[in-house]
């Protein structure tokens, strides 16, 4: 996936989204402070601080993050 594309949806008017790798593994994104977009990498934190480095080649599409029955969308 082009890097550009990700760092759009972090412009503006944020929504929450999930990253889908080739693999299958999927990486919530529920705040800007929870991503770092660099050119050849893309590092995702989750709520315990820990980070994934992950290749944008194996980024194959990214959705608005689904928020389940009586859930609220995370704060930001």
């Amino acid at each position: 996936m082009n890097v550009e594309l990700i760092r759009h949806r972090l412009r503006g008017d944020f929504k929450p989204f999930t990253l889908y790798l080739s693999d299958g593994a999927k990486y919530d994104v529920p705040h800007p402070e929870f991503i770092l977009v660099t050119r050849r990498s893309v590092v995702v934190a989750n709520e315990q601080g820990l980070v994934d480095i992950l290749d944008p080649l194996h980024i194959v599409s990214m959705r608005e993050l689904e928020t389940g029955p009586g859930e609220e969308e995370p704060q930001r």
